[in-house]
């Protein structure tokens, strides 16, 4: 599998041997991708040219202090990612093994607040001063038994637990007893705390009855298909509306079972919003 990524220097410092300049502006240089295209995985090589505009020569024993990585075409965000330099294949190209998934967030259960960690940036949510949670399921591409947990917390940025977590581009992990265990008692601790917290299940109301709506509806229409192609013996037509009209009710189905809007107590987190133990 390949996937396009784009290396942008995002600062750098040319070392004294650039020849001829002695005053040079960032605008003067640009990095060149020696390979448009790398391959997926957990790390990568990624090297790029840097080239004086002026002149058009490559620039070597320049300085890089930091890289950025943009993905395409997948509509990723830009992230700064860690890097190990590699050495110099040919003069003017520099090479770093990146990692392409990012920092992991981390999540832990502290006596009196929820701390997270996303690489270098970290923080603390107090359990008193969490002011709304909410439990759903939500699968993704890749990952069809998936639960999710997000946290409102006041004078903080909003804090996401997922059930599973990307082992590579291509490749995901379940933890279904751990995110179980560490949800049922995070919502304990968030009630126990006192503060004014709304403990909510499911889609947002405004999402989910309109979309219970079009699932019933396009759930007739395909019963409806259903039997006129039975009362007309295309039994071939049936055999595959009805493989279809199985395969909608059991997927979509199960998607609004779990995910019905609703509220509960921190001591009592309704089993439908929560992976099997």
């Amino acid at each position: 599998m390949i996937r396009k990524f784009v290396l942008a220097g995002a600062a750098f410092a040319v070392a004294a041997s650039v020849a001829g300049s002695a005053v040079a502006g960032p605008n003067d240089y640009a990095f060149e991708p020696v390979k448009a295209e790398v391959k997926s995985g957990n790390e990568a090589t990624v090297a790029v040219r840097l080239v004086h505009k002026p002149s058009g020569k490559p620039v070597a024993d320049a300085a890089i202090t930091q890289t950025r990585l943009d993905m395409a075409p997948d509509g990723m965000a830009s992230m700064t990612t860690a890097h190990v330099p590699l050495p110099s294949p040919e003069p003017g190209v520099y090479a770093f093994k990146a990692s392409l998934l990012g920092a992991p967030m981390e999540y832990r259960l502290a006596d009196d607040a929820l701390e997270w960690r996303k690489g270098a940036y970290a923080g603390r949510a107090a359990y008193g001063r969490i002011r709304r949670m909410r439990l759903s399921f939500r699968p993704m591409t890749m990952q069809n038994y998936r639960f999710l947990t997000e946290v409102w917390p006041d004078g903080g940025p909003k804090l996401q637990i997922a059930s599973t977590s990307w082992k590579s581009l291509v490749e995901h992990e379940r933890f279904d007893a751990a995110y179980r265990a560490f949800v049922i008692e995070l919502c304990r601790r968030v009630g126990a705390a006192g503060g004014d917290t709304s403990f909510e299940t499911g889609t947002p109301a405004l999402i989910y009855w309109p979309g219970l709506a079009v699932f019933v509806g396009a759930s007739l229409g395909l019963a409806g298909l259903l039997v006129r192609a039975l009362m007309i013996e295309a039994w071939s037509g049936a055999a595959f509306v009805g493989g279809f009209l199985a395969l909608f009710l059991w997927q979509a189905g199960t998607l609004f079972r779990r995910n019905r809007p609703g509220s509960f107590r921190g001591d009592a987190v309704p089993p439908q919003v929560l992976p099997r133990g």
